[in-house]
């Protein structure tokens, strides 16, 4: 019985570590995004504002304050030249 899981088991290992794999990706990419592009940030705000209080908290966390501050005084400026 075992010998016949063996196969099975392989399949979802390997599934899960693809799952895994295309996580960590995904994850570095909208890090990434969020990284560059201010523009980007506020429509993550709008959308999703939980995975950009995440973002907020990780680079806080790594040492490199200011960039709330800096995203929520351009917002602002730019809603008062509307």
């Amino acid at each position: 019985m075992a010998r016949t899981l063996e196969p099975l088991a392989k399949k979802i290992f390997k599934g899960v570590l693809v799952a895994e794999f295309l996580g960590v990706a995904g994850a570095y990419v909208l890090f990434n995004k969020m990284d560059t592009s201010q523009d980007f940030r506020q429509t993550m705000s709008k959308k999703f504002p939980f995975i950009l209080e995440v973002y907020y908290k990780s680079i806080e966390y790594s040492g490199m304050y200011g960039v709330r501050q800096q995203d929520q005084e351009k917002w602002l400026n730019n809603k008062s030249k509307e």
